[in-house]
């Protein structure tokens, strides 16, 4: 049994990876703002992670082996952390992102096509952090997500006052309405619905996991393995947004229809015209076994048919 603190852990696979932690006998600690309470026989510190000393009053004496932090997305965010946890925890891991590799937030070495990316294209260990751009600033933040993740990544790399490992996640599907970001709904209403999909004609490849595989994957890297650093989290089978298509397609029984994008016009989600698909070689080295995205995609896929579909109109 280990004293693990998760921070979040409110929905999707943060919620689950409490409940698995909970059930494989581990102590733990969920820390939130109080919105949504954790499962029974979980301690529950309700503070907001970024006022330091209602953090710091917060925890007081306590102390844990492992924090996993499933909501930090600034460099403020790690430093306030860092600081806070210091002496309290011998490892830290942190959800980051498949996005820290895109090319088109960052000034990164080119991959080429078809290679899967590997976590030392993006080495947190030598990335500058700026802690004085608009952080606070929402809008700002949501422009800069990637390079957000990239900062809070350096930050506690770079502190040294624990073990520190960034699980960088591939595009995360599964469970129907609990899917918050309703990416992979958006692509079964249109599809199912014969509505025009924007995509790119060139469209290349991106990765995904299940959220569940997802809730695995953190669960070990917070309580099977020692390995430091950045681990990318995807399943086998990179995917482009025609094959998502088709997977999508083969369930409605409906063929998508498809607009290609102009130069600089948004696409739908999943759809991109630049390479950053992840390899899962060293999560694998170290021995987390992967799924392949084929093998529960259509699973998800029905999930997200039944969450759109319409309610059935009474009969009068």
């Amino acid at each position: 049994m280990q004293r693990i603190c998760v921070i979040g852990g409110s929905r999707y696979f943060g919620k689950l990876l409490v409940q698995r932690l909970h059930a494989a006998g581990h102590q733990v600690t969920v820390i939130n703002r109080g919105s949504t309470p954790p499962p029974a026989g979980v301690e529950h510190l309700v503070v907001d992670r970024n006022d330091e000393a209602a953090l710091r009053a917060a925890l007081g004496s306590v102390t844990f082996d492992v924090v996993v932090d499933q909501v930090c997305y600034t460099p403020v965010q790690a430093a306030i952390a860092a600081r806070a946890f210091r002496g309290r925890t011998r490892r830290y891991v942190m959800t980051s992102t498949i996005e820290v590799y895109d090319p088109a937030t960052a000034a990164l070495a080119t991959v080429p096509h078809g290679t899967p990316v590997p976590e030392e294209s993006v080495d947190p260990a030598m990335w500058l952090v700026a802690m004085d751009l608009p952080w606070h600033d929402a809008a700002y933040l949501e422009a800069h997500y990637a390079e957000g993740k990239r900062q809070a990544e350096a930050v506690f790399t770079q502190h040294q006052g624990f073990d520190f490992a960034a699980v960088r996640s591939a595009h995360v599907l599964g469970g129907g309405t609990a899917e918050f970001t309703g990416r992979l709904a958006h692509y079964v209403e249109r599809i199912s619905h014969g509505r025009e999909v924007a995509v790119h004609t060139e469209a290349l490849p991106t990765v995904f996991i299940h959220y569940q595989e997802l809730a695995d994957l953190l669960g070990w890297a917070a309580t099977a393995t020692d390995a430091i650093g950045p681990v990318n989290a995807c399943s086998d089978g990179p995917l482009d947004v025609y094959e998502l298509g088709a997977v999508i397609a083969a369930r409605v029984g409906r063929e998508p229809v498809y607009r290609s994008v102009a130069a600089g016009e948004a696409a739908s989600p999943f759809s991109f015209d630049r390479h950053y698909a992840m390899s899962n070689a060293r999560a694998k080295n170290l021995g987390f076994s992967f799924s392949h995205t084929t093998d529960w995609l259509p699973g998800a896929v029905a999930e997200a048919l039944d969450a759109t579909a319409a309610p059935t109109a009474p009969v009068v």
